[in-house]
């Protein structure tokens, strides 16, 4: 059986939830390679609408193995209140979390939301989760792992290490900085809210490459979109991690990995939430917002919208490696009279033009022909208005890869396959 990747073309949002939720049917392991509670992933199906932030979305397949992989930056009191929801829903969870994954914790949400106060009219836009320092204080080597919640003794000693460097530095630079929490209290604390998945924790390469041995379906699932890629993102208005399908691996416990294929998100629309240049801006989005429930799933803000915008999704596709795209939320689009396509940009530097932008850019759109029709009961390619079809060809066209799946709804059987 394959290992499939699933990843965002564009800056998140795209509904990769959606997909893997229903690719999960028939996967052995479920697995998160990176990012934190900072994006939500929301999956409707039998059991409900779930807003999933860390947990992977394949937690619903009982067969399923859900994996926090050691790329990820755990909220762990989060993380409990994550898993009961989902329990609450009758659904039994098989866990393995990386012991090589770092705690996030308050102290970083405070150093989060304190530089963002800082920063003003400036700022990057954080969700405020803690996600940027506790990535940072991995890097520093000042992180703390989370397999040390097995050790308390050196728990409480890697705790002292990070506060005695850390709490001089925010008390300088942030005078209203009062975080008085000891070590000692640091520690008790995230025992406490910790042991409801603390038996999970473990080296979780050993069962991923068991599963392997025995050709099993391994689904692997990123957070954001390769516009938000640490690296290849709109820097600086990225998030602190790899969101591209090169370090699924690396991420997940498998270095070597080697998925058969990578399938890139993309929306049949541009959204964006946060700070950053969205080239193909509507200029009246509320209505569209609204029908489309464009709110961030973790902050509940409104999202950017935009025109589909063949630009930068194809190199997202293209950062992606992706074999195959998903594209999503094509019933939005019902009904707009006005539906086109970015396929270029005018301005300064439009030879180099994707991220960071750094000069005005305007689009070049291609009018697309609308339809009216409802299509959320479609489940073949042919039963979608012609219009529809011709919108889902040209963007495969522009993309140069071709789409494998077109999502007309949020239900789990609103699905087309190619």
């Amino acid at each position: 059986m394959p290992s499939i990747v699933v990843v965002g073309a564009n800056w998140g949002d795209e509904g990769k939830g959606r997909i893997v939720d229903y690719l999960a049917a028939d996967a052995a392991a479920s697995v998160r390679f990176q990012g934190g509670n900072n994006a939500g992933h929301t999956v409707v199906n039998d059991y409900g609408t779930f807003k999933l932030h860390q947990l992977p979305s394949g937690i619903f397949n009982p067969n399923c193995v859900a994996v926090l992989g050691p790329g990820m930056v755990i909220s762990p009191e989060k993380l409990s209140v994550e898993i009961a929801e989902v329990e609450a829903a009758g659904i039994e969870v098989k866990l393995c979390i990386s012991d090589r994954a770092t705690l996030c914790l308050p102290i970083h949400a405070l150093e989060d939301t304190l530089e963002e106060q800082r920063l003003g009219d400036l700022a990057y836009g954080s969700t405020r989760q803690g996600i940027a320092p506790a990535y940072g204080d991995r890097v520093m080597k000042k992180g703390i792992l989370v397999g040390w919640l097995k050790q308390p003794e050196v728990l409480q000693e890697r705790i002292q290490f990070m506060l005695d460097w850390k709490l001089p530095q925010l008390k300088a630079l942030y005078p209203s900085c009062d975080f008085s929490q000891t070590a000692a209290e640091m520690t008790q604390w995230l025992l406490d809210v910790t042991a409801s998945w603390r038996p999970f924790i473990c080296n979780v390469t050993e069962p991923l490459k068991a599963l392997q041995k025995q050709d099993a379906n391994l689904l692997f699932e990123a957070q954001l979109g390769a516009g938000r890629d640490l690296i290849y993102g709109e820097y600086p208005y990225t998030t602190s991690s790899n969101v591209t399908a090169a370090f699924a691996g690396l991420g997940s416990g498998l270095p070597a990995l080697r998925p058969e294929r990578v399938i890139a998100v993309a929306k049949a629309f541009s959204s964006s939430v946060g700070t950053g240049t969205l080239v193909t801006a509507m200029e009246e989005q509320d209505d569209f917002r609204k029908n489309a429930n464009e709110f961030g799933a973790t902050t509940g803000r409104p999202r950017d919208m935009g025109y589909f915008d063949a630009v930068a999704t194809r190199n997202g596709v293209e950062l992606q490696a992706a074999t195959e795209i998903a594209l999503t939320k094509i019933d939005c689009l019902t009904g707009m009279k006005d539906l086109k396509i970015c396929i270029a940009y005018e301005g300064e530097h439009t030879e180099n033009p994707i991220w960071p932008q750094t000069a005005a850019l305007s689009p070049v759109y291609e009018q697309m022909e609308s339809w009216s029709e409802d299509i959320t009961t479609c489940r073949t390619f042919e039963s979608l208005p012609k219009a529809a079809q011709h919108y889902v060809e040209r963007i495969e066209a522009l993309m140069g890869v071709r789409v494998s799946m077109v999502s007309v709804g949020p239900e789990r059987d609103q699905m087309i396959i190619r």
